[in-house]
């Protein structure tokens, strides 16, 4: 079927829409509102993404963005080394440092594992995990994924794995809805959640 849009607009709109959370309709509508605003104000959009994928990298540690070498979380010497927080991405450290509960160290998966995507433990930041454990001396691995059913394998998946290593693993209270983000949350419920973690056998 031919484009109803010039090709300009046709093109801008499908690389809108191959965005996350980002559907047809909303496409265009972001799309168009491009279109209406200054110019300047347009540059300075692609100018704001052009140095964002330029300047920030992952952390070499934990793999939250950053750009040094290491995050600004890593490289505060007054964080905990002994307990790690792991979560799927880095927006939740945001969540989770909201909180003010926490002053351990994070690791981040850059995605959960869902079979159905053919996303297996190999397409994640685990062997990067499981390598920092004994180096940083990790007393505590507390698994903050997502409560849907991918953050639920994905942490299930992480406590068998940390049973030989003799690690205490935690998992984050319930007080998050199910099927929830932690993105989400709200600080109390999340530091919460936080609090009243549990103990997780694989």
């Amino acid at each position: 079927m031919a484009a109803v849009y010039t090709p300009p607009v046709q093109t801008l709109i499908d690389e809108l829409g191959k965005l996350p959370g980002v559907g047809p309709k909303s496409a265009q509508r972001i799309a168009f509102h491009l279109l209406k605003i200054p110019a300047d104000d347009v540059a300075r959009l692609a100018t704001a993404i052009a140095e964002a994928k330029a300047k920030v990298r992952f952390c070499s540690r934990c793999w939250n963005v950053a750009e040094q070498e290491l995050c600004p979380i890593c490289a505060d010497e007054r964080r905990d080394p002994t307990v790690l927080c792991v979560v799927e991405e880095s927006r939740d450290i945001v969540a989770i440092e909201k909180t003010g509960e926490f002053k351990g160290r994070y690791h981040v998966l850059l995605g959960v594992m869902s079979p159905l995507e053919g996303i297996g433990p190999e397409q994640l930041k685990m062997k990067e995990l499981f390598a920092r454990l004994e180096p940083e001396g990790v007393q505590e691995v507390i698994l903050c994924t997502n409560p849907n059913t991918e953050g639920e394998v994905t942490a299930m998946y992480i406590a068998r794995m940390l049973q030989p290593f003799g690690i205490r693993t935690t998992r984050i209270a319930s007080g998050l809805p199910v099927g929830g983000d932690l993105e989400y949350a709200d600080e109390l419920t999340l530091g919460r959640a936080l609090e009243g973690r549990r103990d997780v056998t694989g």
